[in-house]
C-alpha cells in the first residue's frame, strides 16, 4: 500500500492547519515528559533541594556538648537526606553570630543553626519566631556546677557556705551571656542567696580548660566537656541541674537533693533555619531530625550528656519554646540581668 505524501508547507514556511493539530498533543507530551523528572527531583523528600549540601552552623566553639551532639545528628541526616551535611563552628557573642549568618541565609532549608536554649539575648539579636524558625528540639539535658578537684569544698552545702562567707568573690564560668548555664547560676544565686559573678566564655570547651588549671573557681556546664575531667579526678562534681540524678554521672546529687530547695534548670538543643522556608521543608527536616534522635547510634552521646531525646512535631516546639523562655526572662529581670 502506498502512503500519500505530507501536504507542501505553505509559503509562509508554516504547516498546513490540519498537520499543526496533529502535532500539538506529540509536542505537550514531550514537554510534560522533560518536565516531570526536575519536578521529582525537587519535590522528592529523599532529597535536598538540587542536591546541594546542608549547611549546619553551631555558635559555639568546638567540644561544648551541643557541638558534640550536632556532629552526631548531622551524620543521621546525611543518611535521611542524601546529601552532605557540613557542620561550621561560629563561635562568638554567646552564639548570636551563628544566629546572625543563619538569618541572612536563603531560606530553602539548606542553612541549619543550633539553638541551645533557654537563651536570652538583646533586643538587636535574631530570634526563633522572628527571623529565625524551629524544625526540631533534639534533646534536654541536665546541667552541672563544677571545680578545680584540688581544694573542692566537700559538697555543695559547704561550698555555698564559703560562697557566702567571701561575697562576691566567686566566679563561675560559663559557655556565654544569657545562656542556658549563665541562667542556671544566676538560679543558683537567686535561690542559695549566693552572688557567683559570671564569667562568659565562646563555648563550654574553652570554659573547661581554665576551671581545670584552676583560673576560675566554678563553671555551670553541660556534662559533654566536663565528663572527662569529673571521672579522672580534675574536676569535683558539686550537683546536677535536673529534677533527678543522670546515668552518666549517677553518684552527683541534684541541686535539690544538696540543699538547694526548688531549684531545677535544664537546658535543650533546638534546630532552626531561616524564617520564611517552604512549609514543607520544615516539615521534612522535622522528620528526618525526629527520626535521627530515635537512632541507637546516638544513645551513649545522649547518656553522656545527661539528656534525653525529646521529639516534637512544629506545633510542640513552638509552645515549648515560647512557655520556657517565659519562665526564664522573669528571672533575667528580677535579676536585672544585662544581656546585651
Amino acid at each position: 500500500m502506498t502512503c500519500a505524501p505530507l501536504p507542501a508547507p505553505q509559503a509562509s514556511g508554516r504547516l498546513p492547519t490540519t498537520r499543526r493539530h496533529a502535532l500539538r498533543p506529540l509536542a505537550a507530551a514531550a514537554l510534560l515528559a522533560l518536565a516531570l523528572p526536575t519536578a521529582r527531583a525537587a519535590d522528592s523528600p529523599a532529597h535536598a533541594p538540587q542536591g546541594k549540601p546542608i549547611t549546619w552552623i553551631v555558635g559555639f566553639a568546638p567540644g561544648g556538648s551541643l557541638d558534640v551532639l550536632t556532629r552526631h545528628v548531622a551524620r543521621q541526616l546525611e543518611a535521611r537526606a542524601g546529601v552532605s551535611v557540613v557542620v561550621e563552628n561560629r563561635p562568638g557573642a554567646s552564639g548570636a553570630i551563628s544566629l546572625q549568618a543563619a538569618a541572612k541565609a536563603p531560606a530553602d532549608g539548606l542553612t541549619l543553626v543550633s539553638v541551645p536554649g533557654p537563651q536570652l539575648s538583646g533586643p538587636r539579636q535574631p530570634e526563633v519566631g522572628r527571623e529565625l524558625t524551629a524544625v526540631a528540639v533534639m534533646a534536654r539535658g541536665a546541667m552541672v556546677l563544677v571545680g578545680p578537684a584540688p581544694g573542692a569544698a566537700g559538697s555543695l552545702s559547704e561550698l555555698v557556705a564559703a560562697m557566702k562567707a567571701k561575697p562576691g568573690q566567686w566566679s563561675y564560668a560559663s559557655s556565654g551571656t544569657g545562656t542556658s548555664q549563665h541562667l542556671a547560676g544566676e538560679l543558683l544565686n537567686a535561690l542559695a542567696a549566693t552572688s557567683m559573678v559570671h564569667v562568659p566564655y565562646k563555648g563550654g570547651g574553652q570554659a573547661v580548660t581554665d576551671v581545670v588549671g584552676g583560673q576560675i573557681p566554678l563553671a555551670m556546664l553541660g556534662v559533654t566537656p566536663v565528663l572527662p575531667h569529673i571521672q579522672s579526678g580534675r574536676l569535683k562534681a558539686y550537683a546536677v541541674t535536673s529534677a533527678t540524678r543522670i546515668d552518666s554521672l549517677p553518684d552527683v546529687p541534684t541541686m535539690r537533693e544538696a540543699g538547694v530547695p526548688g531549684y531545677e534548670a535544664t537546658q535543650w538543643y533546638a534546630v532552626a533555619v531561616p524564617s520564611g522556608t517552604p512549609p514543607e521543608r520544615l516539615a521534612q527536616l522535622n522528620q528526618w531530625i525526629n527520626q535521627a534522635m530515635q537512632s541507637p547510634e546516638l544513645r551513649p552521646t545522649l547518656q553522656a550528656a545527661g539528656a534525653v531525646a525529646t521529639p516534637m512535631s512544629l506545633p510542640e516546639i513552638q509552645r515549648f519554646m515560647s512557655q520556657d523562655n517565659a519562665k526564664w526572662k522573669k528571672l533575667a529581670a528580677d535579676r536585672r540581668l544585662a544581656l546585651d
